[in-house]
């Protein structure tokens, strides 16, 4: 497991998002010379996030992001899987059923199950509120 990239600053938004939510709308220019990620990088980042339902994108004049979710209610691990993070320690328990040939009699199998139950638990339990504090 390795957190791209697009996780980390899709985080980076959304803290960001929260923090300065006043009611309104925040330009993705304004996001992006705050986190320092380019405009085009940030506008990709913002469209996984609102098809995520974690950001309402307005368009036009005064139009922008924000949060669509309470920051208490928003999870680290809602964020990466509209980043399509995979948390998944190793391949054959990212997916179900497993479809490993080897699974039935795989020693080291219910060791990445629970390592991967492990993540999944610490970051479903990290929310963008305690990120803000």
């Amino acid at each position: 497991m390795l957190i791209s990239t697009r996780g980390r600053y899709a985080l980076r938004f959304l803290v960001d998002l929260a923090e300065n939510d006043s009611g309104g709308y925040i330009t993705t220019q304004e996001l992006s010379e705050r986190q320092e990620v380019s405009k085009k990088y940030a506008e990709r980042l913002m469209a996984l996030l609102s098809r995520g339902k974690l950001v309402e994108a307005q368009h036009g004049v005064g139009g922008g992001y924000r949060i669509s979710v309470r920051p208490e209610d928003c999870r680290v691990s809602d964020v990466l899987a509209a980043m399509n993070e995979e948390l998944a320690p190793v391949a054959c328990v990212s997916c179900e059923p497993n479809t490993c040939p080897r699974a039935g009699e795989c020693r080291t199998l219910p060791m990445w199950k629970k390592l991967g139950g492990m993540i999944q638990g610490f970051f479903d339990g990290i929310t963008i509120a305690d990120l803000m504090k």
